[in-house]
This record gives structure tokens, C-alpha cells and sequence, in this order.
């Protein structure tokens, strides 16, 4: 079967350029399950019930997140309402909205998707190395893909090697910038340490580059505005083989 990791879609640009690109290239590689990181998909930053339903109705099966997840208040009633967009399972249960993992059923089989986020960084979170032994052995599904939205390339490799052989699948999100570094490991897993971005070619991060250039620059409080003009779409498309688990192949893209 073939899986689409598609990189942090940004914003209202990041959306509808998503809407173009996504149903020609399902038709034309044949994918059977699309999984997008939709965190930053609301101009402002975060994710809004409006936003999800728009990646949804574009063609994506499974939404992810990050630490932006829980920006915007009125998305929390729609974590628990809607099993397939997911936040990171290493925030607290009993404190947050909505679940980390999800198995997708497709009939002939059935798909785990698990959203860890990085420690290093970012947020100190449970263990993402325990998080992902447990939800392993409670999805017990043949097929595993993890989105690992995480700051340190280190941290994702290692994450990387030591889940080696039992997912099928890590793409690495939040930095939006898509590396070259695509491979299958020793026991099967396909990995690459980010997968990239949906949004505006002209920008840092999705963001204007003169506001990055002020705050960087003055080191105060900047209202960071999304960038306009033209959009990218950075995915990587796993083959991965149904009787085991294990990736067949890999394909990095970026379609303009």
C-alpha cells in the first residue's frame, strides 16, 4: 500500500494550495492514505475546527499536530469529537483535549498513526521513547506510521532507531524545512527527519521574512503575518508491504 506524510501545512495559502495539488497526485501514484501535519493550518498559527474540515474535504485521511495544537480553545471540543486528528499522545491525558494515535481501518487492513513531540527544545513532555513502546503494543496493527514533530535532528534519528523494525513509517515535522536525507533503516522502517511544508515558497517558516528579519534583528515582540504569493507542497510517499509492515520505497517531493 502506498502512505503520503505531507509537511506542516501553513495558513490559508498553505490550505488551499493542498485542495490543488493533493487529488491529481492521489490519482496518479495510486494512495491509499494520506496523513497531514495541519498545527499551523489557521492564518495566526494553530488549528481551527474550519481549517480541519478544509484538509479533510481536500483529501487527507489523518491529521496531525505539535506544539501548537492547542493555540486556539474553540478546537478543543473537536479533538475529542473527531478520532482522526490527533495532538501529540505525550501531552497529558488528563489535562488535554483529544488523543495521540488512531488506527485508520481500511477494510483489508488496518493502519496506526501515532503524533509524538520532541522534548528537546520545544516543551518538556513525557518520553516520547515510552510513549511510543506503549502505543505500539495497544494499537497491535501491523502497519505503524509516527509523526514526529520535533525541533533536534538527533532526537528524531534516534527515535528513529530505536522504534527500527517496528513501524512501518517516521516522518519528522515542525522545522518546514524538508531534508534530504530519505531512507529505509536496517529492520525496515522508512524514515526522513523532516518532511517539509505546505505554504509559501517566499518565507521563513511560512512567515513574512521582513517581520523574521525584525524580530531577529530588534529582539522584540513581532506579529508574525503569513507570507503570500507562490506555494509548495513538501510530502514523501512510502510503499510499505501489508503482509509485514516493512517500507518498500520511499519518494521526497515538492510540487510547485
Amino acid at each position: 500500500m502506498k502512505i503520503l506524510a505531507i509537511g506542516d501545512i501553513t495558513g490559508t495559502a498553505g490550505c488551499r494550495f493542498l485542495r490543488e495539488k493533493l487529488p491529481g497526485l492521489k490519482k496518479r501514484e495510486g494512495i491509499d492514505l494520506v496523513i497531514a501535519n495541519g498545527e499551523n493550518s489557521a492564518d495566526g498559527n494553530g488549528i481551527t475546527p474550519s481549517s480541519a474540515e478544509y484538509i479533510f474535504s481536500s483529501g487527507v485521511d489523518v491529521i496531525t499536530g505539535g506544539n501548537h495544537s492547542f493555540r486556539r480553545k474553540e478546537m478543543y471540543p473537536y479533538y475529542d469529537e473527531h478520532p482522526f486528528v490527533l495532538r501529540p499522545a505525550n501531552f497529558p491525558s488528563g489535562t488535554t483535549p483529544g488523543k495521540g494515535a488512531v488506527v485508520y481501518d481500511m477494510g483489508r487492513y488496518q493502519v496506526g498513526v501515532i503524533n509524538l513531540m520532541g522534548c528537546m527544545f520545544i516543551e518538556s513532555l513525557e518520553d516520547p521513547f515510552s510513549v511510543a513502546d506503549r502505543l505500539i503494543k495497544e494499537l497491535d496493527t501491523k502497519i505503524i506510521v509516527v509523526d514526529f514533530h520535533a525541533e533536534a535532528t538527533a532526537e528524531k534519528l534516534a527515535l528513529a532507531y530505536y522504534l527500527d523494525g517496528r513501524v512501518s513509517a517516521i516522518f519528522g515535522t515542525h522545522t518546514h524545512v524538508q531534508t534530504a536525507d530519505e531512507m529505509i533503516l536496517e529492520n525496515g522502517t522508512g524514515y526522513i527527519t523532516d518532511v517539509g511544508m505546505t505554504g509559501p515558497v517566499r518565507s521563513v517558516l511560512g512567515v513574512k521574512p521582513e517581520l523574521a528579519i525584525k524580530k531577529f534583528r530588534e529582539k522584540l515582540p513581532v506579529r508574525f503575518d503569513l507570507a503570500d504569493g507562490k506555494c509548495k507542497m513538501d510530502c514523501i510517499l512510502y510503499e510499505i508491504n501489508e503482509k509485514t509492515g516493512d517500507a518498500i520505497s520511499l519518494k521526497r517531493m515538492e510540487l510547485l
